[in-house]
């Protein structure tokens, strides 16, 4: 028999097929599988125009067998078999779609006409016996590769197709005997064809009492053959919402193993128009383990009508809402021809749009009617949000905003920037907040208490990342985030009509500061008293926008290098122990010295930082006592 080659340039084609369009060699079930709900489709698509023909759904399937591979489709003639298996990359279902001139909601799942040949990443040998239609002669095709192929008479009496593949043999790297596995079989159609909407039956081997030895002490058993149907067909996403229970969609969620918590909220879209698509969207109730490391991999598992395409669909999420899971699945994405990658096109940009549209009003109403369930998120993804705020050099830092949680120095609990703003007081100024590792210690530090004796809400940040987002926020309702720790707090004197505290300074205090900034020396940028303490002795605050926090913080990033934070020691002028100083320093250089290093101590471990000598630190002290 004559072997006829490729069309194409198909060694070169073939090869590019095995080794580079496909990245996983068990693709090659999912797109015969394809194939094959294309071919029932097709007869379908020809009932509606040709009122001789019936299409009954249930006389359709599409089974696997150990040895062969069965579809229940419309079949091919010779003529169809030369020119659609003949040529690589080209498509018998994209040609049959444009002749039929078909409406958008008919969808063929394979229009490139490559998927096919996925079968030779794990077969060297390939048999195709079909029947169309309408035709009276069966035709088989076989083909060993890129040497080309043949095409005879086949046997097969019904329309239909019969695909056979003689596995490769195993190898080191690769046991293609795997694939003739019930398990496995069962396997990948459930992770990649679970959805296609006809029966995918597998013939499986199985035991049962022989029926004359039922009734016997010692019976006996026989194997007999038996289809299990491996796919569920019906997505769960394609069903009405009013059919649907919370407890349908948790256990979707959990069937899908998108994670073993309790689901929070989900999202579910239906999506008509020039981009249809559906989709289930999820908001989890906790983290997984590997969320804030290098490891965590986002995306939305991706369908094309009811086709696994891609696992993790990292297009469709922005990083901000990287904890959402789900699916997405449209019959209207572009797909490249090995369907494992996405053409980057407006279509994706549309879906993600939407997306990011209804997972944000979905956590508004959550902050709006369930606080202590959005609490339990923010726990959980709080940080997240705040890095979307910064990132980006903060372009979406007013659509996150409203999103974040705050402790509050007032209230006792975590509050959002709008509810802050709503209790300020008229005459405050700046919203207040101070930046520690937890809210007891910020609790006791002098500058939180200045705030405090004005009775204004102080905002408490103890996340590391919490003061890069002020400094990214800048502002919130036109009020100015300011931390406790700033020179400039915008604060009225303590007391009304109290006399300009500068103008009280004399110049023997002029003097006297300045002689502690030289004993310090460049680790502050000026000492200077202050009316605003009433019961703490002497605390660090800053000049500029780079607080002693976000010091420590940037030192201890890779290459952080050496970052200084402009600090100024502020002493309590109405403090017993300023009036200490003052007399040391007219009578006592030595004393006026210790005091001095022991008050600038004491104000670094106030403020968190470390002691550059702990032992001269614990000696200073021993000398007063």
């Amino acid at each position: 028999m004559e072997k006829k080659q490729f069309k194409s340039e198909s060694k070169r084609l073939m090869d590019l097929m095995i080794n580079s369009i496909y990245t996983n060699k068990e693709i090659f079930l999912r797109e015969l599988i394809s194939n094959a709900s294309d071919a029932i489709d097709k007869v379908y698509y020809k009932t509606l125009t040709d009122k001789d023909k019936t299409f009954n759904k249930e006389d359709y399937y599409i089974r696997i067998h150990p040895n062969k591979d069965n579809d229940t489709g419309i079949g091919m003639t010779a003529e169809e078999l030369e020119d659609n298996l003949g040529t690589i990359a080209k498509s018998g279902s994209s040609d049959f779609k444009n002749d039929q001139e078909m409406e958008e909601d008919f969808d063929i799942i394979g229009q490139f006409g490559v998927g096919f040949y996925s079968a030779f990443m794990v077969a060297d040998k390939v048999e195709v016996e079909t029947k169309a239609l309408d035709a009276d002669q069966a035709c088989l095709w076989v083909s060993e590769g890129a040497d080309g192929y043949t095409i005879e008479p086949g046997t097969r009496k019904t329309h239909g197709s019969k695909i056979t593949l003689h596995l490769k043999e195993n190898t080191e790297d690769n046991n293609y005997d795997d694939y003739l596995e019930p398990y496995r079989i069962r396997h990948l159609v459930e992770h990649y064809s679970n959805f296609i909407s006809y029966p995918i039956k597998m013939v499986e081997e199985k035991s049962r009492v022989k029926e004359e030895t039922k009734d016997s002490e010692n019976p006996e058993y026989e194997t007999y053959l038996a289809d299990d149907v491996l796919n569920s067909m019906i997505p769960i996403w394609r069903k009405n919402k009013n059919e649907l229970t919370d407890e349908d969609y948790n256990n979707f969620y959990h069937d899908k193993r998108l994670g073993f918590d309790a689901p929070l909220a989900h999202v579910h879209l239906s999506i008509e128009g020039a981009m249809s698509y559906k989709a289930i969207l999820y908001i989890p109730g906790q983290a997984p383990f590997d969320y804030y490391t290098r490891d965590y991999e986002k995306g939305l598992e991706l369908y094309s009508n009811g086709v696994l395409i891609m696992e993790k669909c990292s297009e469709l999420l922005p990083d901000y809402f990287s904890f959402v899971k789900g699916v997405v699945d449209s019959e209207d994405i572009s797909l490249n021809i090995s369907r494992e990658m996405l053409q980057q096109d407006r279509q994706l940009r549309l879906i993600s749009r939407k997306i990011d549209t209804r997972i944000s009003e979905e956590l508004k109403k959550m902050l709006a009617n369930d606080r202590e369930t959005y609490e339990k998120f923010f726990k959980a993804f709080g940080n997240q949000i705040k890095v979307g705020t910064y990132d980006k050099w903060g372009q979406d830092k007013d659509k996150l905003q409203d999103f974040l949680l705050f402790y509050s120095s007032k209230e006792g609990k975590m509050v959002t920037l709008k509810e802050y703003v709503e209790r300020m007081p008229e005459e405050q100024k700046y919203i207040y907040y101070a930046t520690g590792s937890s809210v007891s210690q910020l609790e006791k530090l002098p500058q939180v208490s200045i705030i405090k004796n004005k009775d204004y809400e102080i905002l408490y940040l103890t996340e590391t990342i919490d003061e890069f987002v002020t400094q990214t926020l800048r502002q919130y309702d036109e009020k100015e985030f300011r931390s406790v720790s700033s020179q400039n707090l915008g604060l009225e004197a303590p007391e009304e009509n109290e006399p300009d505290e500068a103008a009280e300074t004399s110049e023997t205090d002029e003097k006297l500061l300045a002689k502690m900034k030289d004993l310090i020396g460049e680790e502050v940028v000026k000492v200077k008293t202050t009316a605003h303490l009433k019961d703490d002795v002497a605390y660090l605050s800053t000049e500029g926008d780079l607080s002693i926090e976000m010091e420590m913080t940037l030192n201890t990033m890779p290459q952080g290098g050496d970052v200084k934070a402009k600090k100024v020691l502020e002493i309590n002028k109405n403090h017993p122990v300023y009036e200490k100083l003052r007399s040391f320093y007219e009578t006592d250089e030595d004393q006026f010295a210790l005091y001095t290093e022991l008050l600038y101590n004491q104000a670094r471990l106030i403020a968190g930082l470390p002691l550059d000598d702990v032992v001269a630190f614990t000696k200073n002290i021993s000398k007063l006592m």
